[in-house]
């Protein structure tokens, strides 16, 4: 009887981390879409209309991508870990960088490796395939590294 209490206890711990994990997920990924929709918005109107590089409308974008991001991190998913100061914004910053390089080496593959050089080229590459691979790492960093939570044991993503 007490092992099958204990074991119904562990289970249910369990099930609660999974839903806290699933809704962090969740968050992360609304917080990142609406981030995504101004990158994307912004460097398609940089490059249209106002006729910039692609590299410069990209970092751009990016950092105004960048900026709802971490007000909308800090505000919604991870409002509960109550970081302080400018290191949790300079961190997040330099994991989004990095997240910015993964899209723009995207972008510079396409666009001056492969020759495609069109807006829709150039869409593809940097926010399509780009901004894929940037967001595996950003929630990465960005759980680990921005706003940790004491006591998690191990990241998400192992």
């Amino acid at each position: 009887m007490v092992a099958t209490r204990a074991w119904r206890s562990r289970r249910e711990a369990a099930g609660t981390r999974a839903w806290g994990d699933r809704r962090e997920l969740l968050g992360f990924a609304t917080v990142g879409l609406l981030a995504y929709a101004v990158d994307l918005a912004l460097f398609t109107w940089l490059r249209g209309p106002a006729a910039l590089g692609p590299l410069t409308a990209k970092a751009l974008s990016f950092v105004a991508g960048c900026t709802v991001a971490y007000a909308g991190n800090a505000l919604g998913p991870y409002r509960h870990t109550h970081r302080r100061g400018l290191r949790p914004y300079a961190v997040f910053c330099a994991v989004n960088v990095a997240g910015a390089v993964v899209q723009l080496l995207c972008l510079t593959v396409s666009h001056y490796g492969l020759g495609l050089t069109s807006q829709r080229a150039d869409t593809v590459s940097g926010a399509g395939i780009g901004m894929a691979l940037a967001t595996v790492l950003r929630f990465w960093g960005t759980r680990t590294l921005v706003f940790r939570v004491e006591g998690r044991v191990g990241s998400w993503t192992g």
